[in-house]
């Protein structure tokens, strides 16, 4: 009789195998000293535009999109970005940022973000996290956004989101944001 392995034993090893997984993800002191450096108030101001993919689990495309991107500031350093996304399959999206200064960086909040995320930056990097709720079939489904941004010139940025539904990757957007 060939011995079976404990249902217990089975879960302890995945859990650890997921916390190990974690613990391989960047940091923003990885970026600490890359340049060209990101601040976002200077490279967010003025007109942008991106352009796109959103890939499904298995890293296959499944829709490309360009944007427009509106970007202005206060005197008391909020943030307002007013996004348009055009997908190739004729949908349109809408969705204003207001980024609020916080002691640990910016309070990243929008319509459709149902847990606001802080954004975080060092070096040439950016990192923020948060759920956004997202269409799908006949009704909605909340997504967590693992969103990392890299400055790879002055006026062209990098911008890659991990989606994940209860801890399991889902899908990816990878885009080009650039100053006009």
């Amino acid at each position: 009789m060939k011995p079976q392995a404990h249902p217990t034993l089975i879960l302890w090893v995945l859990a650890s195998l997921l916390m190990l997984a974690g613990c391989a993800s960047p940091s923003l002191e990885d970026y600490r000293n890359r340049q060209p450096v990101l601040v976002p108030d200077q490279f967010f101001t003025g007109e942008l535009s991106a352009r796109g993919v959103v890939k499904d689990f298995s890293g296959e495309v499944i829709r490309t999109f360009d944007a427009d991107i509106s970007a202005s500031w206060t005197d008391e350093g909020v943030g307002t970005l007013d996004e348009v996304f055009r997908f190739d399959d004729g949908e349109v999206q809408t969705r204003t940022w207001t980024l609020t200064p916080v002691a640990e960086g910016y309070r990243a909040e929008a319509g459709d973000v149902v847990e606001p995320g802080l954004m975080q930056w060092q070096g040439n990097a950016i990192h923020m996290n948060y759920v956004l709720r997202v269409p799908y079939g006949d009704g909605t489904l909340d997504v967590r956004m693992d969103d990392w941004m890299y400055l790879v010139t002055p006026d062209t940025l990098i911008n890659e989101t991990t989606m994940s539904k209860w801890g399991i990757d889902v899908g990816e957007i990878v885009l080009v944001i650039q100053k006009k």
